[in-house]
């Protein structure tokens, strides 16, 4: 039998995107460590990407020690627990560095890791996807670009630089208040805008006039030391182009974390994936977010043929 797997979602680098994976049986607290039963499944045009979910709900994903800027450690969940606080367990929750991340710059309070952590430049930014929905965002100066490819921006501009993380949050607090941007936008939404994408010109517009609004109010003395305001544009993969001009597509019609599902993947957007369907003409999108956290097995599987029709335009 194939062994079962946590989905811990998917991650880029520098090859292109992956879904990320451990082997069930190798997350026990007296493993060889993170990289034990690790898989790491390339999502390349043409990848097979056939499984079914083993069981109802999600699994915690355990958690996070944070030594440095460049250095931290997973810990597999000890109890192989369902989750209860979106990837974690309340016992792994408790006990990961990263919780105190988007609140040490009001509080001060966090590891000495993760303060070595935050001790680097950060940059801020103004995301907009497919649809037109807007967020402001911070990331590190060393996943700079990446953090935008992973959650899948489709237009982005760095407004900020700023000496350190703790910084980077106030301004982004102030530009949440300020300027009525958001701090999230689902995946669900991101995978759904992918079916009716507004026109590039549009949502270059949004992204300006959200961009030209943050950099005002930051340039506008606010009292905070140690940012500069900046005017930089985000680069997307060159594959995201051939996604963003397709036509017709229909939203993948099944519900990922559960049942059996067989498909060949086309093309990956952030955390979407275009796919076929054996048997069918039409490619859907599918939100690939909503197998993390999920105990997968392999096997050789294939989606049903839905009952649609092809969007008119």
């Amino acid at each position: 039998m194939e062994p079962t797997y946590l989905c811990s979602g998917v991650t880029w680098d520098e090859a292109g995107p992956s879904l990320s994976m451990h082997e069930v049986s190798a997350l026990r607290a007296d493993s060889g460590g993170e990289d034990e039963g690790r898989c790491e499944l390339p999502l390349s045009p043409g990848t097979r990407l056939a499984f079914e979910v083993t069981a109802e709900g999600k699994y915690c994903l355990g958690f996070h020690r944070v030594h440095g800027r460049e250095d931290r450690t997973w810990v597999p969940c000890a109890d192989e627990a369902p989750a209860e606080r979106g990837s974690q367990c309340g016992r792994c929750f408790a006990q990961d560095d990263l919780r105190y991340m988007h609140d040490i710059h009001r509080s001060g309070i966090a590891p000495a890791g993760l303060k070595r952590y935050l001790d680097q430049p950060h940059w801020l930014y103004v995301a907009t996807f497919a649809d037109g929905s807007t967020k402001v965002g911070t990331a590190s100066h060393l996943r700079k670009r990446a953090r935008l490819v992973e959650q899948g921006a489709v237009v982005a501009q760095f407004v900020a630089y700023a000496r350190d993380g703790r910084i980077v949050r106030i301004l982004e607090d102030e530009v949440t208040r300020t300027v009525g941007l958001q701090q999230a936008v689902r995946s669900a939404t991101k995978a759904a805008s992918l079916c009716a994408p507004l026109p590039a010109v549009q949502l270059e517009h949004v992204n300006d006039g959200f961009a030209l609004a943050a950099r005002g109010l930051l340039g506008g003395g606010l009292g905070i030391e140690g940012f500069e305001v900046v005017h930089e544009e985000f680069d997307p993969p060159p594959s995201w182009s051939a996604v963003l001009g397709r036509r017709g597509l229909q939203p993948y019609p099944l519900p990922l974390g559960q049942g059996r599902h067989g498909v060949t993947v086309r093309e990956v957007l952030g955390p979407s994936a275009l796919v076929s369907i054996d048997g069918a003409d039409l490619v859907f999108v599918a939100d690939l977010a909503q197998l993390k956290g999920r105990r997968l097995r392999a096997g050789d599987f294939s989606t049903p043929v839905p009952a649609v029709q092809e969007a008119l335009f």
